[in-house]
């Protein structure tokens, strides 16, 4: 199976979630007060993965999420 930035397995998804850049991001996205980002973690912890990115479009434009993704491709990528 051919993979690309946009089609990666679980097993690689919950590895990147538990590098250290990962957590930070995860702990980012948690302290936001955004109702979207909020909405977005709230239906992908329930599967639901369908309306993540537009959710999360302002938010992955900000500085310190992009050096987290930026580590993360880095050390994982």
């Amino acid at each position: 199976m051919q993979k690309n930035s946009q089609n990666f397995s679980m097993q690689e998804a919950l590895h990147l979630a538990n590098s250290e850049a990962g957590q930070r991001l995860l702990a980012l996205l948690k302290e936001t007060n955004d109702p979207g980002v909020r909405q977005a973690m709230q239906k992908a912890s329930a599967g639901d993965y369908s309306s993540i990115r537009e959710n999360l479009a302002s938010l992955m434009r900000s500085e310190q999420v992009q050096q987290l993704l930026k580590e993360l491709e880095d050390t994982h990528g």
